[in-house]
């Protein structure tokens, strides 16, 4: 998939419509693999959603850290109302539980918030799919510890964000795809440790 994109990636200027289809297609086995793993949480039981929130905090904490420390506002201004980390450590303090990084993330370049956030964006994509199997949950402790799933609803984050993709005139395409994979390889490093 990346054959022959190094030839292009660093011409400023160049259209970048097709971007996030190569970024879908380079990360689709990391995907995969991360719903899979995923859904092995029983997330209608207590525990195991529990289990699911200290996964999704576990790389999502590391990975907003590394988005701050590269200068994500100067890219999404919005970073404020995009940042789940609160979200999440409400949710499990709910459940009686805190949020902790669980993995450890390399620090980002311009590129690589670029691929990061294509990761965190589309994950508000699955977290619709994930509110619907929750509802069926008999323990009203869960529904009481959505602020993660529901994080963003009504807004329109993940549209925003791919404009800012296709705007972005000076990125490295193999820095965006590499560290959508690293983005993905961390939360399948912290669901294995949940």
């Amino acid at each position: 998939m990346l054959v022959g994109a190094s030839d292009v990636t660093r011409h400023a200027g160049r259209s970048f419509s097709g971007l996030r289809e190569r970024l879908r297609d380079a990360t689709s086995d990391a995907h995969r693999e991360l719903d899979s793993q995923l859904s092995a949480f029983d997330l209608t039981g207590f525990s195991g959603y529990r289990c699911f929130l200290h996964a999704s905090a576990g790389a999502l904490l590391p990975l907003e850290a590394a988005l701050v420390d590269a200068g994500v506002e100067e890219l999404f201004p919005d970073w404020p109302e995009r940042s789940r980390s609160a979200a999440i450590a409400t949710d499990l303090e709910r459940l009686g539980a805190s949020a902790a990084a669980t993995v450890s993330v390399p620090p980002l370049t311009r590129s690589g918030v670029l691929g990061t956030m294509y990761v965190l964006e589309g994950s508000r994509l699955g977290a619709k799919f994930l509110l619907k199997m929750i509802a069926d949950a008999t323990d009203p402790r869960i529904g009481g510890a959505t602020s993660y799933l529901r994080h963003g609803t009504g807004k329109r984050l993940w549209q925003s964000f791919l404009s800012k993709l296709e705007d972005e005139e000076e990125c490295d395409e193999v820095e965006v795809i590499t560290s959508a994979r690293v983005a993905f390889a961390a939360f399948e490093r912290a669901a294995d440790r949940a």
